[in-house]
């Protein structure tokens, strides 16, 4: 399986700084690379040694490809080269929703024979990120679907300043990994073939974040109880709109209860549903079943069994206008 890293963030943030670096880094490592526009904004050009318009050999042995059409279309029509490749990069603009990209490697048989989603990288601005954080609905999106986050510019604002960007990065994407970068000098193997998107991935990170106990980020909201379950839901207003609510049961779920009740609420709201991570105890089975979902695409499997001791299931969301109340009610509804 192919990894396929989706490389975003806001205009001028530093993404194709970033991906000139990772492709002449020193990791005997060759890659295909997507663009959605080729030109003066997008590879290099003395990284080009030859090639057509559409499909551009490089002189480090990748190939970048640009997207003027359906990304769907531009992958089928790499498939037969991507066998001599050792991942996919592929490089939105700054004004774009990863949610399509993810989703286009979720829901197509043909590309989930051969390629992987591997991690959402998005690069954030320390200098302007913060403003563009706060009045931008893309730049909200692009943190809410980031597994890593890379800052740059961070030499351009002081140290206040990027422990404030931090904390806010840390608000908004709790379970986002972040690299503060310089002129996009990150270790190739923090964002390639990292496997950030992983479903055993999101059983450990979300085992993590319970080990630390529930989330208390500013701006949380308290909307009570109407039972007896600690730690119900946590619900937060991130910037832009954008909302984070963490479900929490402490008995078992009923599978097709589950099921049942996240496909009908995605096929309602997925469009408002940017990220979905749950790590799940149902009812007669020993092992974790874990979740991930991106807008109206929720896939799941069985992975490791649980541990000795108390289970808790715990549920993710991260999109806009999430009700807290009332995915608490649903999500209660379904222990068995």
């Amino acid at each position: 399986m192919l990894p396929v890293t989706v490389l975003t963030g806001f205009l001028g943030a530093g993404k194709t700084t970033l991906l000139n670096r990772l492709l002449t880094a020193s990791h005997g490592r060759r890659f295909a690379v997507i663009v959605n526009e080729f030109g003066e904004a997008g590879i290099d050009g003395a990284l080009i040694a030859s090639g057509s318009e559409d499909l551009i050999e490089m002189s480090n042995g990748c190939v970048c490809c640009t997207v003027r059409g359906d990304l769907l279309r531009t992958l089928h029509g790499l498939l037969p080269k991507l066998g001599d490749f050792d991942g996919l990069l592929i490089e939105t603009t700054g004004l774009a929703d990863p949610g399509p990209v993810a989703q286009t490697f979720l829901i197509d048989d043909s590309l989930r024979d051969h390629v992987a989603l591997d991690a959402v990288v998005t690069v954030f601005d320390a200098l302007h990120g913060l403003e563009q954080l706060a009045s931008r609905a893309e730049v909200a999106e692009q943190i809410a679907f980031a597994d890593r986050i890379v800052v740059t510019k961070a030499d351009l604002v002081t140290g206040a300043g990027l422990r404030a960007v931090m904390a806010r990065l840390r608000q908004a994407n709790p379970h986002a990994e972040i690299i503060v970068a310089e002129r996009g000098a990150v270790a190739p193997e923090r964002l390639l073939g990292c496997r950030a998107f992983d479903l055993d991935r999101v059983e450990a990170l979300l085992a993590t974040a319970a080990a630390r106990g529930p989330l208390h980020l500013a701006h949380d909201h308290d909307h009570g109880h109407d039972h007896d379950h600690a730690h119900d839901h946590d619900h937060t207003h991130g910037p832009a709109g954008i909302d984070q609510v963490t479900l929490r049961a402490d008995r078992p779920l009923a599978e097709a209860a589950v099921i049942d009740w996240l496909s009908d609420h995605l096929a309602r709201h997925g469009r408002d549903v940017l990220r979905l991570k749950g790590i799940l105890d149902l009812a007669g089975e020993d092992r974790r079943y874990v979740l991930q979902g991106v807008h109206m695409i929720l896939e799941g499997e069985f992975l490791s069994p649980w541990p000795p001791g108390p289970r808790e299931s715990r549920l993710v969301l991260i999109g806009r206008g999430l009700d807290g109340p009332d995915l608490t009610r649903a999500f209660h509804a379904c222990i068995a």
